[in-house]
């Protein structure tokens, strides 16, 4: 089986082959390597309590889209054939994620949970597929849009809130995770 983790964000202005530089020396800085260590120190601690030989790419390699840049490292582990594990299982021992609840994740979510006035509803959950076999694959709705009504849609994006965060970096690398799903809306024109 494989992850991709994602976490650590640059925003892009304008390119983002241009601004890749910039978004190397933002993403390897304290606050932003930190999240992604936690996210992956998560990962190997959920995906190990269900598989084999779980291993993380040593150092993570830039995943430029466009309208941002992501600190991202994948991972490989074994599923034992005779352990009767589905992708739904795997899923289910890796969720909730740091980027969806925090790091460590007992006490963190507690704190969401206790914190958070949102009711999240889909929002931070697996999506995906599987098949008769068991196989699958699942990514999490971290940008997402749930219709209140026939002529209301709420947008959901967020950030990785570290002691050191920035709240206004966070909430312009929010409004540009939340730019696709705008555009595509009408809401915002390129």
């Amino acid at each position: 089986m494989t992850s991709r983790v994602l976490a650590g964000t640059y925003r892009v202005e304008k390119n983002p082959t241009e601004e890749m530089p910039a978004a190397r020396k933002l993403l390897s800085a304290h606050k932003d390597s930190t999240e992604h260590a936690f996210a992956i120190a998560s990962l190997q601690r959920s995906l190990g309590s269900v598989a084999e030989d779980v291993t993380v790419d040593e150092r993570p390699h830039l995943l430029p889209l466009a309208n941002v840049i992501h600190s991202a490292s994948d991972a490989q582990a074994s599923l034992s054939p005779d352990s009767g594990l589905t992708a739904l299982d795997v899923a289910a021992a890796v969720h909730p994620t740091a980027a969806v609840g925090g790091y460590p994740q007992a006490s963190a979510v507690a704190h969401v949970d206790e914190l958070e006035p949102l009711d999240r509803g889909r929002y931070s959950g697996p999506v995906g597929w599987m098949d008769g076999r068991g196989n699958g694959q699942f990514g999490i709705a971290l940008r997402c849009g749930q219709l209140e009504d026939r002529n209301r849609i709420r947008l959901y994006a967020g950030a990785g809130i570290m002691p050191d965060s920035d709240p206004a970096t966070e909430v312009d690398e929010t409004n540009a995770k939340l730019a696709p799903m705008r555009r595509a809306l009408g809401l915002d024109r390129d």
